[in-house]
């Protein structure tokens, strides 16, 4: 945090570094940055707050806020869109959502657009995740990489999360930015093809800071649909061996991998028992991923009211509010510091912010 940007909001402290939100705290004076979105009792953002409104506490220790920026401060965005197999058919409605979305924020506000695709590998074909616009806030520019989007034979959902934690908010952000970055994500969330897990992009996530938005497209019925035709028929939909396996490591790990090595050789019942249970596995992680990180999830029945709840998210990133704190405990312990966030505001107030960071051990 630049000493000018402090003084201009009436609070001033020594020039310092971040942490992201699983990240080790190695020296005394880093500035801790805690996004924060306040909701009435409807669920609606609560605007105009002020610095004196908020409370940090760490690990119950009440801590002083020494930074504070407020919706007015410009925002990074990656826009993952889940192009697979599920969606593929209405890529067109995926571009529509996209650009409304990127029409609703603000100037200033820069986006990253990615998308899965598919590649030619040897004599078969791999789904892949491109990054069709780095951040930018040139709209014909991210116009154009919406229009560059297609649909890809598989879901590598999780190597997209990964990709966002460590190629589009890879470097640190502008003095003007930090804290106020988001993943917002148009997806079932339900993986099939990536080399990457839940636990392990669930950590960088943490560790990036980066609050993960999710508009949840329920595709579960036209999936079900298409699993129970005949294995020789080009149109059906088949279970991946990779999630055949997360089936049973997280549903039935005490039987043998080769019960679940071949989709062909289900009967129709196991099939929808999987696949459900794929499904269920994707909700709780997405909603897991959003509460930690201080995001949120938002409820799309289908691809066409996916606008509708891209509004809601860009409405809530537009209200985040920005705060920091240097922490008053000095030991270096290597423990976890949990944080809690209250606001003196509406009766019944919501606040979502990070749940925490580690410190570094030593003497």
């Amino acid at each position: 945090m630049q000493p000018e940007a402090d003084t201009a909001r009436g609070i001033s402290s020594p020039a310092v570094e971040e942490v992201g939100e699983d990240e080790v705290v190695r020296v005394d004076t880093q500035l801790i940055p805690v996004p924060v979105v306040v909701r009435d009792r409807e669920g609606r953002p609560v605007t105009g707050l002020t610095a004196s409104d908020f409370q940090i506490y760490e690990d119950d220790r009440p801590q002083r806020v020494a930074a504070f920026a407020t919706s007015d401060a410009p925002f990074e965005v990656a826009l993952l869109l889940d192009t697979s197999g599920s969606t593929r058919e209405e890529v067109g409605l995926i571009r529509r959502a996209a650009l409304s979305f990127i029409d609703d924020l603000r100037p200033g506000d820069r986006v990253a657009v990615l998308s899965f695709n598919t590649a030619a590998e040897g004599r078969g074909k791999v789904a892949t995740v491109e990054v069709q616009s780095r951040l930018t806030d040139d709209r014909e520019a991210l116009r154009t990489a919406v229009g560059k989007i297609s649909a890809s034979n598989g879901t590598p959902y999780y190597d997209a999360l990964a990709r966002v934690a460590e190629d589009v908010f890879r470097d640190p952000a502008a003095p003007e930015l930090r804290g106020r970055r988001a993943l917002v994500a148009l997806t079932d969330g339900v993986d099939s093809t990536s080399a990457s897990d839940f636990a392990s992009v669930r950590a960088e996530m943490l560790e990036a800071g980066v609050p993960a938005y999710f508009v949840e497209v329920d595709t579960e019925d036209y999936v079900e649909d298409r699993l129970l035709g005949d294995c020789e028929d080009g149109g059906a939909l088949r279970l991946s061996r990779a999630q055949l396996e997360r089936y049973r490591r997280n549903f039935d790990p005490r039987a043998d991998a080769a019960d679940y090595s071949d989709f062909c050789r289900m009967g129709p019942f196991e099939r929808m028992s999987v696949s459900r249970a794929l499904y269920q596995l994707a909700r709780r992680e997405m909603g897991l991923l959003a509460s930690e990180t201080g995001g949120r999830t938002f409820e799309a029945a289908d691809l066409r009211s996916a606008g509708a709840a891209f509004a809601e998210v860009a409405a809530e990133i537009g209200r985040q509010y920005s705060l920091g704190y240097y922490s008053t405990n000095k030991a270096r312990d290597g423990g976890f510091r949990r944080i809690r966030v209250e606001v003196r505001g509406p009766v019944g107030a919501q606040v979502s912010a990070r749940e925490g960071y580690r410190m570094s051990q030593g003497e």
